[in-house]
């Protein structure tokens, strides 16, 4: 399976609007960072996990034209912002695309977008199956997913594994249940903000901390603010097993 991180940014994304820093002013391309979202894609099957504002751009720039599935981590605009676009992806394969969430998004997406819900919805509206897996393993088509409980400060949010790959976003503590769900990957990506402590995700180090609990051949860094610093400078601090991902990265896993 092909994994391409479509977006590896903050809620803010990077560049930063207004700031004159070196990462936000960079010319280097992997400084760049869209909201955080990955595609995984068998050949026959795609599955995106998160639908942020940058949606759009990223499926056009990705010439990702189908999708068979998308996975909501959890509510917070930069991760399903950009749902509405899904109408383009409609249009295309001339049916509704299932969303996977747990309850409380669920529930989030009925209120904010109402209007994709309602008895007789305005032509032209998304067109979404809504699924609850109730953080129990699901299957779409042939490939086997299960949710894993994340906690995002105050806010249980969740983690997706496909066999021996994981994808952790948003995560400040990982309990020890879940840590047990999560061993035995080969890969993981998992979210680590910047270098100094944050409330509410993991900062590098608490990130490469996880890691070696975890112990993956290899780990991939993602949602970096620009405060993490320069791709090139960061990459060069971090143990070999471990990469900072960035837009447009494609990985076989």
């Amino acid at each position: 399976m092909k994994l391409t991180f479509l977006g590896t940014g903050t809620s803010q994304g990077v560049p930063i609007i207004g700031c004159n820093c070196p990462v936000c002013q960079s010319k280097d391309e992997k400084d760049k960072r869209l909201r955080a979202s990955v595609l995984l894609s068998d050949g026959a099957t795609n599955i995106l996990i998160d639908a942020g504002p940058d949606f759009r751009y990223q499926m056009l720039r990705s010439g990702t034209k189908t999708l068979d599935a998308i996975l909501i981590t959890h509510e917070h605009y930069d991760h399903l912002g950009g749902l509405d676009d899904v109408r383009s992806i409609n249009y295309v394969m001339h049916k509704s695309v299932d969303v996977y969430a747990e309850s409380r998004v669920i529930d989030h997406l009925k209120r904010t977008m109402e209007y994709v819900f309602a008895p007789l919805p305005y032509p032209g509206t998304p067109q979404i199956n809504i699924h609850d897996h109730m953080m129990k393993p699901f299957k779409v088509k042939d490939i086997e997913i299960e949710p894993v409980r994340i906690m995002h400060n105050k806010l249980p949010i969740v983690a997706y594994r496909f066999g021996d790959f994981a994808y952790i976003t948003d995560a400040s503590f990982i309990c020890d249940e879940s840590l047990e769900k999560l061993k035995g990957c080969r890969t993981i990506v998992i979210n680590a903000l910047r270098e100094t402590k944050h409330f509410s995700h993991f900062s590098v180090s608490e990130a490469i901390d996880a890691i070696n609990i975890l112990k993956p051949e290899k780990a991939y860094l993602t949602h970096c603010c620009h405060e993490i610093g320069r791709y090139d400078e960061v990459q060069r601090k971090l143990p070999d097993n471990v990469f900072l991902a960035y837009d447009c990265l494609s990985i076989e896993i």
